[in-house]
C-alpha cells in the first residue's frame, strides 16, 4: 500500500463520544493521532478500548466522527486495507498452530492462497516465530501468544496498528523484543498506537502519550515532565518468579530499591523504585545473572491507582 498523503496523514476523533445506554464509554474526544508510536493509557476501565474499537469501526460513535488516514469509520472494506488489530484478549481457534491462525485470518478477507501464506511466512518472521510457527498455538507461551497475534494484525501490512496492552504479563526480554519491534514499524512510517494501563511502558516507547480516565483525555503529549515530579511517589511493582526470595535478595542489594518484600502467597516479590527505568533494566540483568524464571511483572493494581491520581490532579502540566 502506497503511504498516505500528507493532508490525510493522520487519525482524527472530531468531538466523539460513545455512550452504553445511560453508561459512558468516551466523551467528547478530540484527538489528531500523526505516524510513530503513539501510547493510549488510563487505568483499567478509562475508555482506551473503546476507542479502539471506534477507530477500527466495530463501533460506531453516538456522535462525532472519526477517520481513518482520511477514510470513514463507517468504510469498512477501506478501513481493513488500512488497520492492524490485535486485541487484548488471549483467545485462539482451537487446535490451530500459528502459521495457520495467521493465513486463515488473510484468506477470511479475500487474499488468494499463495498470496496468504507469502504475507503470513513474512509477518511470521518480523516477529521471530519462524521456528515455532507450525506448532499449536495452544502450546505457545504468553510472549509467543503476544507475538502470533502481533503477526495477525500486521499480516496484511496496515498502514495503521492498533495493539491493546501488548507488554501485559510479559517477561523483561520479551518486552525488550517487543518494544523494539514497534520502534521498527514506526520508523518504517506506521501509526503504531499502543494502549497500557502501565504509564511507564508508554511513556519509555512513545512519541506521544495520550492519557484517558472515565471516558475524557485528561492530557495529551510529552508527560516526561509530570514523571519527573513523581520521584517522592515511588513505584511498586509486582514479580513472579521460581525464586523470589533470591530476587528479592539481589535486587534489594541495589540502589533506587526502596522497599522488598514477598507477596502474600509468597510466589512474588512486591518492589518499590523511585526510578523505574533504571529499575527494569537493573531487573533484567539480575534475571540474566541467576538464571530466574520470571512469569509476570506488573504494577500493583493499588499503586496504579494511585498514580494516576496524582497525574489527572497534575493534568496542567502535562497537556
Amino acid at each position: 500500500m502506497s503511504a498516505p498523503s500528507t493532508r490525510d496523514a493522520r487519525i482524527v476523533f472530531d468531538n466523539v463520544s460513545k455512550f452504553y445506554g445511560e453508561v459512558l464509554g468516551v466523551n467528547r474526544v478530540t484527538l489528531a493521532i500523526e505516524p510513530g508510536i503513539t501510547g493510549l493509557v488510563g487505568p483499567n476501565g478509562s475508555g482506551k478500548t473503546t476507542l479502539f474499537n471506534l477507530a477500527t469501526g466495530l463501533l460506531r460513535p453516538s456522535r462525532g466522527e472519526i477517520t481513518v488516514l482520511g477514510v470513514p469509520t463507517d468504510h469498512p472494506r477501506e478501513l481493513f486495507r488500512l488497520i492492524g488489530y490485535a486485541t487484548q484478549y488471549d483467545s485462539f481457534p482451537r487446535g490451530m498452530s500459528g502459521r495457520g491462525f495467521v493465513t486463515s485470518y488473510l484468506r477470511l478477507h479475500g487474499y488468494r492462497s499463495a498470496d496468504a501464506r507469502r504475507l503470513a511466512e513474512e509477518a511470521i518472521e518480523r516477529v521471530g516465530l519462524a521456528d515455532v510457527a507450525h506448532r499449536k498455538v495452544a502450546g505457545f507461551s504468553k510472549g509467543m501468544r503476544q507475538r502470533i497475534r502481533l503477526a495477525q494484525a500486521m499480516a496484511h501490512r496496515p498502514s495503521v496498528l492498533l495493539l491493546d496492552e501488548p507488554l501485559n504479563g510479559l517477561d523483561p526480554m520479551a518486552r525488550a523484543e517487543m518494544i523494539q519491534l514497534f520502534r521498527q514499524l514506526a520508523e518504517d512510517g506506521l501509526h503504531v498506537i499502543v494502549s497500557s494501563h502501565i504509564l511507564h511502558e508508554v511513556d519509555m516507547i512513545s512519541d506521544t502519550v495520550v492519557l484517558l480516565n472515565h471516558g475524557y483525555v485528561v492530557a495529551e503529549g510529552d508527560i516526561r515532565g509530570v514523571r519527573s515530579e513523581m520521584q517522592s511517589h515511588p513505584m511498586k511493582i509486582l514479580i513472579r518468579c521460581h525464586r523470589p526470595a533470591r530476587l528479592a535478595a539481589r535486587m534489594f542489594e541495589e540502589t533506587g530499591v526502596v522497599e522488598a518484600r514477598l507477596a502474600e502467597d509468597g510466589a512474588g516479590v512486591v518492589f518499590a523504585t523511585r526510578d523505574a527505568d533504571a529499575f527494569y533494566l537493573l531487573l533484567n540483568r539480575v534475571v540474566l545473572e541467576e538464571g530466574l524464571a520470571v512469569d509476570t511483572v506488573m504494577p500493583v493494581d493499588e499503586d496504579v491507582q494511585s498514580i494516576y491520581r496524582y497525574l489527572i490532579g497534575s493534568e496542567g502540566s502535562a497537556a
